[in-house]
């Protein structure tokens, strides 16, 4: 037993981070302190006006540990890791998880190449951004390439220049060719990067306007098709090229934060509104909700979204623009300015240009918060208040994880089955698990089915408790009626197990009709939200077994056909199932396009292509 009194005592008064467990052990709050005996000790006292989410937090704590760390600089840091790592319950957690997508040259290649990136790492490489447009990314790198014939393939220059012939790019003159032997020289292809660079600093009048040219000139002749062509790519330079400029005397690089927050609701969120400023020109902006704000000041949660944010983005401003005072400001200016390795401020400002752009973002954030209330409310009655009308629709009390099985076959081939989960009304993916049937030959759902549940529930009664098959349901869903119903009792009798299972009945149209629960039928309101959800469990489920069974299928008939090819083995044969997607789209590749292929050689993909090309191989494809 956790003496509390005892352990209190030894509280040490450094700073460090704190470890709240709940009596299953599992982290509920994490926590940083100047000084762990004064602050851990603070949770334990009877204060009144805390907030309710505190209180409910400190009424589940079982145990509780600390680490010392040498400053307080030290403990953020650890602090924030934790966090990451552990995601607690109870503490304030950024929900949005997003990488921004760069530019990245890389110049310290004899033969640079331009390349999309989701990270900025110290590789002596140069980078441009971060932007907010992954797809106006990738269109910006694959225009660049095109604009300057530049490679972007992965071979070692100048070490592997003349060994193998160009790739398609170079034929269809996309590329300038270094690969090949007096193409094109270092000097002559770093030229072309060096347009490329000047490009993406700024300089990018010429280019617009040739595109301008382009499209209006295709407009003109009637070819409608190549002028939408000319202005998705005109589109996607302008987002890149960072056109909108901010007002004068905001330049360099900032981030603008604002903040509004929930105070009616115990478990309230908060959204932050980001504007992203690069050079002096806004790039774009983003909003974040934060969880679990109840009872927190803004300064807290501004304190918190900077830690994570931060941490999980490459880049850092010199200037973050601030609505009030952040919690810890101090330390988060020095460890901000560690990650960057110069100088970040953290400003409140409170007049002029910086102080009306703040404005801005509080404005914007407010009003995202207040159209998104609606859209939250409209959600939680298609998951949670969905799965609370089909508890009391089969009298349970409660329902937080459901799962629903399907089996796919045609004639008896290939049998699969899917399991799907969805927890509080929303489907869980990394839950997700196909099953290929070993003892049935023939098509008998019944027998496929209890195969797939006997497998299910004996893995979950041997694995751990931290893994997915562990966790059993407080409701089985069944594609059908009683015989489903009674092959999945049937398996769980013999188990020993005791869970609800309830049978989605269709009609004859094959539309869900209602639920068979206790050898009961009972009807559904065609129009609740409860109907809705069952329907799309169901027909997830089916999707996902039909997916499963179609890739197997799929995969029989490649690995068939690449047995014939003379001299494909099973290195080349998964190569050329990595490369292709199907036995069709190999078909209909060219000899090159296959020769690229690192494991194929020129001569091989000469075989493979004939193979295809020849009137047995044509026939059989």
């Amino acid at each position: 037993m956790f003496d509390f009194e005892e352990e209190l005592k030894k509280l040490p008064k450094q700073p460090g981070v704190y470890i709240m467990h709940d009596e299953r052990d599992a982290i509920i709050y994490v926590g940083k302190a100047v000084n762990l005996h004064n602050r851990v000790r603070s949770y334990f006292r009877k204060i009144v006006g805390r907030g309710p989410q505190i209180d409910r937090m400190v009424s589940q704590i079982a145990r509780f540990e600390y680490i010392v760390t040498d400053s307080e600089l030290e403990a953020l840091v650890l602090e924030n890791n934790l966090i990451k790592e552990h995601r607690p319950k109870y503490n304030t957690m950024l929900k949005d998880d997003k990488t921004y997508p760069y530019i990245k040259v890389t110049v310290q290649e004899p033969y640079p190449r331009i390349l999309f990136s989701r990270q900025m790492k110290k590789d002596k490489a140069r980078y441009f951004g971060p932007f907010t447009s992954a797809a106006a990314v990738r269109d910006s790198v694959e225009l660049i390439n095109r604009m300057y014939g530049l490679r972007d393939c992965s071979r070692r220059l100048p070490e592997d220049i003349g060994k193998e012939r160009p790739c398609l790019n170079f034929h269809m003159k996309r590329c300038c060719g270094p690969c090949a032997a007096g193409n094109v020289t270092e000097e002559e292809y770093r030229g072309r990067i060096a347009l490329a660079l000047e490009f993406l600093s700024g300089n990018y009048a010429p280019v617009l306007k040739d595109l301008k040219d382009k499209m209006n000139k295709a407009a003109e002749e009637m070819a409608f098709e190549e002028a939408a062509h000319w202005r998705d790519l005109l589109q996607s330079v302008e987002k890149v090229s960072q056109k909108q400029k901010m007002s004068e005397g905001i330049g360099e690089d900032k981030d603008i934060l604002g903040i509004a927050m929930e105070t009616e609701n115990a478990d309230a969120d908060a959204v932050i509104q980001t504007f992203f400023i690069r050079d002096g020109r806004m790039i774009g902006r983003e909003h974040f909700y934060m969880t679990h704000v109840s009872g927190r000041s803004a300064g807290a949660v501004l304190s918190e979204f900077i830690k994570q944010f931060y941490a999980g983005t490459p880049f850092v401003p010199r200037e973050i623009l601030l609505p009030g005072a952040a919690d810890d400001q101090a330390v988060l200016e020095e460890w901000l300015t560690l990650r960057k390795g110069s100088k970040v401020a953290l400003v409140v400002p409170q007049k002029g240009r910086k102080n009306k752009l703040v404005q801005l973002a509080d404005e914007n954030a407010a009003l995202i918060l207040s159209k998104d209330r609606e859209r939250l409310r409209r959600e939680e009655g298609r998951t949670i208040g969905a799965v609370h009308e089909i508890a009391q629709l089969i009298g349970l009390k409660r329902i937080q994880r459901m799962e629903a099985y399907d089996i796919s076959n045609i004639s008896g081939f290939a049998n699969v089955g899917s399991m799907i989960v969805y927890e509080n009304g929303r489907p869980k993916r990394s839950d997700y698990r196909k099953f290929r049937i070993k003892s049935v030959a023939g098509p008998d759902d019944y027998a496929c089915m209890h195969e797939v549940l006997e497998r299910r529930f004996l893995h979950g009664l041997k694995e751990t408790e931290n893994s997915s098959f562990s966790a059993f349901p407080d409701l089985i869903l069944m594609d059908g009626g009683r015989g489903q119903v009674n092959v999945c009792l049937e398996v769980l009798d013999d188990l020993g197990l005791s869970i609800p299972v309830c049978g989605m009945v269709k009609d004859d149209h094959h539309r869900t009709r209602g639920l068979y629960f206790n050898n009961v039928e009972i009807p559904i309101d065609r129009h609740s939200e409860g109907f809705k959800l069952i329907t799309r469990i169901q027909d997830e489920a089916h999707r996902f077994a039909i997916e499963y069974h179609r890739s197997l299928r799929s995969r029989a008939q490649v690995t068939s056909r690449l047995d014939e090819i003379p001299g494909v083995g099973p290195a080349r044969k998964k190569a050329l199932m990595r490369e292709f997607a199907s036995i069709r789209e190999l078909s209909e590749a060219t000899e090159e396009q296959i020769a690229q292929i690192p494991e194929i050689s020129a001569a091989q993909a000469k075989v493979i292509y004939d193979f295809f090309h020849t009137e047995a191989g044509s026939q059989d494809a």
